[in-house]
């Protein structure tokens, strides 16, 4: 007979797969996105022309993820992070990784990543990232969402973890801070990336820039051509930077034009 568990895991997966071919919902309210977000960004005492254009970045219909597919996710995540915990583990990883990499200043990293490929093979792990994007927008796309084949809004327990999420994100950047500088109150913050107004992922720098000034963080978005090292810290236009979210792809930081970012690190 086979097992009860498995029985169930084969449902679901039938459920989403049946919901993914068949299943044609238009969930996503463009006008309340739309509206959301000049909401945010005039709040903020910002132009409402201001407000990035999302159009183009998110699908009008869902897609079904099986409850088992998450839960495998979810053990794969808690392996991966048991085992890099383990000194034995750590010195291996070190000992081919490049000499910057054996610095810790105590943060973990701002929206750390696991990124998954699903199919019929289970899920599949591609890369872990220590600056992974995503979350700015699939907030604001989570709150334009109508449930499928349902007219009624998001249910409660959604919407209270959606409500919750600028000040997630505060505690996050205030808890690494705090890592390294207990001593004082972060203030300034830089979003860094080569050319960022060219990247793909523009519109969730300007959405986290908005979100940390309306908690009085003084927030920048910058090439790294603007940072400067000087008097012993880094600087942009003159204003001392305290923090950075690095959304740089240059993990080891080997490239001339992101020297500062090196100082800075060590």
């Amino acid at each position: 007979m086979e097992d009860v568990t498995q029985e169930n895991q084969r449902i679901t997966n039938t459920r989403a797969d049946q919901l993914n071919r068949q299943c044609y919902c238009v969930t996503l309210d463009r006008k309340a996105l739309n509206e959301s977000l000049r909401n945010q960004f005039v709040g903020a005492g910002n132009e409402a022309s201001a407000a990035p254009k999302l159009d183009h970045l998110f699908s009008n219909t869902p897609v079904f993820v099986p409850r088992a597919d998450v839960e495998t996710m979810e053990r794969i995540v808690q392996a991966i992070e048991s085992a890099s915990a383990l000194a034995y583990y750590r010195e291996r990883a070190l000992s081919w990784a490049p000499e910057i990499a054996r610095f810790d200043p105590g943060p973990i990293g701002a929206f750390m990543g696991y990124d998954f490929h699903l199919g019929p093979d289970d899920p599949q792990l591609i890369e872990i990232n220590t600056n992974a994007g995503g979350a700015f927008l699939n907030t604001v796309l989570a709150r334009a969402q109508h449930r499928c084949c349902d007219p009624s809004q998001q249910n409660a327990a959604t919407k209270q973890a959606l409500d919750g999420f600028e000040d997630t994100v505060l505690d996050m950047f205030e808890q690494e801070w705090k890592k390294q500088r207990a001593d004082s109150m972060l203030s300034c913050l830089a979003i860094v990336d080569d050319d960022p107004q060219s990247q793909f992922m523009f519109p969730e720098f300007q959405l986290a820039q908005q979100l940390l000034q309306a908690r009085a963080i003084n927030t920048l978005i910058l090439d790294p051509s603007e940072l400067e090292y000087v008097g012993g810290a880094l600087t942009a236009n003159g204003k001392r930077i305290d923090m950075v979210y690095n959304r740089l792809v240059d993990f080891a930081l080997d490239a001339p034009e992101h020297v500062n970012l090196i100082w800075t690190a060590l």
